[in-house]
């Protein structure tokens, strides 16, 4: 259960800001169905967690609990230093021509296989007995963040305070990625 509230954490904080949710918020206005667009997300980003999951379950079995949590304060430290720099615009997919369904599902897995949350859930996962629970987890605190995106559309979005938060959100990774490497090499 651990792996679950971490991956919905973390992958909340994480998307705060960031190009899935602005991607969200762009084929939300495009489609004027925010409703498709979280569906599609949400399929989206729950392929790319199980994958990402499935790679850790794979990769458990081969390493120590010390080198796991130092797996997990490696990503955590990258997704906080990644925090401090501003997300890219995304590709608006105005090119697309498949449908909202498919563009809204292959654009966010796309996305979702670049980003930083990958490494926290497959970091999550070999340190479980049940892997599902991080990519489960990281869909629901993706979904948190990208929901509201898709149904605020891009100008509402990109109107919110998403550089501070982000930045509040890296420093947070920062702390707990930092308390947990001090940890793992029993130095805490």
């Amino acid at each position: 259960m651990d792996a679950l509230m971490a991956a919905l954490v973390a992958a909340a904080l994480a998307q705060v800001g960031d190009r899935t949710a602005w991607l969200a918020a762009i084929l939300g206005d495009r489609w004027r169905k925010p409703g498709l667009v979280i569906a599609c997300s949400a399929l989206g980003l729950l392929a790319a967690s199980a994958v990402a999951a499935t790679a850790g379950a794979l990769l458990a079995p081969t390493i120590a609990p010390a080198p796991k949590q130092l797996l997990l304060a490696l990503a955590l430290l990258l997704q906080g230093a990644g925090s401090f720099w501003p997300a890219k615009m995304p590709d608006r997919l105005d090119g697309w021509r498949i449908g909202a369904a498919t563009t809204t599902f292959l654009g966010v897995l796309i996305l979702a296989f670049g980003d930083g949350v990958q490494f926290i859930v497959v970091a999550l996962a070999a340190r479980t007995p049940v892997p599902a629970l991080a990519a489960v987890g990281a869909t629901l605190g993706s979904l948190a963040v990208i929901a509201p995106a898709a149904l605020m559309g891009e100008a509402a979005w990109l109107r919110l305070p998403l550089r501070r938060v982000r930045m509040g959100a890296g420093v947070v990774f920062l702390v707990t990625g930092t308390v947990l490497a001090l940890g793992a090499l029993g130095l805490v």
